[in-house]
């Protein structure tokens, strides 16, 4: 056989391995990604938590209440953007609010209800932030069934 022969076929050996090699490769890096990203969630939890309610608190939504405050509850689901890849996490929580005086829920009775909501962070280039969004009436686990086309949910 010629060297050019050998040559050829030691070339397609090799695209066979990194085409063969290539997808558990990055299954492997995603789900270190996704463990990495767990870890950093629970480490920066109380932090973000405190930024959320910041950012959600300004928002001025809902229109005419006030945050008063959150409980955060337990229950967090992680899904990945089915688009983006995007990372994202929906955490349990119940809201307080109050009427803005003035404003055309003052005086409605259903506004010192606690609300049930999923708070939403995105982990990008390494970082969890959050822009304060809220999904109102429910937790993540209904988050991720009504957003199924847009996320896929991702195991504990």
């Amino acid at each position: 056989m010629s060297g050019f022969m050998i040559g050829g076929c030691v070339v397609l050996v090799v695209i066979a391995a990194v085409l063969l090699g290539a997808k558990p490769l990055r299954n492997w890096m995603w789900r270190r990604e996704l463990e990495r990203a767990r870890g950093e969630f629970r480490r920066q939890r109380e932090m973000l938590e405190a930024k959320f309610f910041d950012l959600a608190s300004q928002s001025g939504k809902p229109r005419d209440l006030r945050w008063l405050d959150c409980e955060w509850l337990e229950a967090v689901s992680f899904a990945r953007d089915r688009q983006t890849g995007l990372l994202t996490a929906f955490v349990a929580v119940n809201i307080r609010f109050e009427a803005v005086e003035g404003g055309d829920m003052e005086g409605v009775a259903a506004v010192s209800n606690i609300r049930d909501a999923a708070a939403v962070f995105h982990y990008q280039a390494g970082r969890w932030g959050t822009g304060g969004r809220a999904l109102f009436n429910m937790n993540p686990a209904d988050a991720l069934v009504r957003l199924n086309t847009q996320f896929e949910p991702l195991g504990k």
